[in-house]
């Protein structure tokens, strides 16, 4: 029994090691700009990690030292946690599917419109009650100003690859025919009435568009890239999590079988 324990504390170890990428990827998608300004989107995945690592450590210590009572607690919390995380997945494949970019013509960014992301998101992270503390958190960040530093020429700048959050926040939509003069300073559009943004834009370096649907849709559209990436992360760490509990269960079963037959002979 004793080759069964250190066999299963090993898959512990290991569930313990998958907790690491989770955490690591909750704390990227937590340090982004967007996700700064919107606190619920920040943590869950942060603390399903650490959840996941403490459960891994009492399987580690229930397996090794043979703690029946806290390895059979480490199988019912570990079971319960690949559930959540299960649920999460799905949750954010659903919600992040639809994408509202599109191309312009002649640029290397895409725009974005706010009716082509889900109702879900619309509905529960850009709505009137919560876009007035996103929009003044926004305003007080370094998004829009590192453009400045980053692009002198219009070349550069309408061929750069910039995110869905700066292309929606920080200058107008390509429509309204604004002229440019840097990456947050506009002049003079030739077709002002193309887009209700267009009315909206303002060279006021704490407003530009910033109360624009274009700034609401680019900042879903950052959402839906980065979780995108982190659910690739989350998907790998699951199917490990998710293997490490049957064999775990499977080694639990043995031993409790060879036990009782031990204790019947």
């Amino acid at each position: 029994m004793g080759v069964a324990n250190n066999i299963t504390a090993v898959l512990n170890f290991v569930a313990f090691l998958c907790s690491i990428p989770i955490i690591a990827s909750g704390t990227w998608l937590a340090s982004k700009p967007d996700n700064e300004c919107i606190h619920y989107f920040r943590w869950p995945l942060v603390l399903l990690g650490i959840f996941v690592l403490l459960v891994s450590l009492a399987g580690f210590v229930g397996a090794y030292w043979y703690k029946e009572t806290l390895f059979a607690l480490y199988l019912c919390c570990m079971a319960i946690l690949i559930g959540l995380l299960l649920i999460l997945l799905v949750f954010a494949f659903v919600v992040m599917r639809a994408d509202g970019g599109y191309d312009v013509p002649g640029r290397g960014y895409k725009e974005y419109r706010l009716e082509g992301f889900s109702s879900w998101l619309r509905n529960h992270v850009v709505d009137s009650e919560n876009w007035m503390k996103i929009r003044n958190c926004l305003a007080e960040s370094d998004v829009c100003s590192k453009l400045s530093q980053n692009y002198l020429t219009a070349d550069q700048f309408f061929m750069a690859h910039i995110s869905p959050l700066q292309s929606g926040c920080c200058k107008p939509p390509t429509v309204c025919g604004y002229n440019y003069v840097n990456p947050t300073f506009w002049l003079n559009p030739t077709n002002p009435t193309s887009d209700p943004d267009c009315y909206l834009w303002n060279n006021d370096q704490s407003q530009l568009c910033y109360n624009c649907n274009s700034c609401k849709a680019g900042l879903l559209g950052n959402l839906r890239k980065e979780w995108r990436k982190a659910n690739i992360i989350l998907i790998v760490a699951v199917v490990v999590l998710i293997c490490v509990y049957l064999l775990a269960c499977s080694a639990f079963k043995n031993a409790q079988t060879k036990d009782l037959f031990r204790r019947h002979k």
